[in-house]
């Protein structure tokens, strides 16, 4: 079961990408979406990731 769901989609504008993440996984909305900064769909996932893994680390 997943928590949240991530999306990643490239701006036609920059040919940048961007993600927008889904809570709970199964929204039809998304709960936030990134700015367009990376070059590729990978990038912008291992990104969020990282962030979170330090978020959860610091917490403590």
């Amino acid at each position: 079961m997943s928590l949240i769901r991530l999306h990643p989609k490239q701006d036609d504008k920059t040919g940048l990408f961007y993600l927008e993440i889904y809570h709970p996984a199964e929204a039809e909305q998304p709960l936030v979406t990134t700015a367009a900064r990376y070059k590729t769909p990978a990038a912008a996932e291992n990104d969020i990731i990282a962030i979170i893994a330090s978020r959860a680390n610091s917490a403590s």
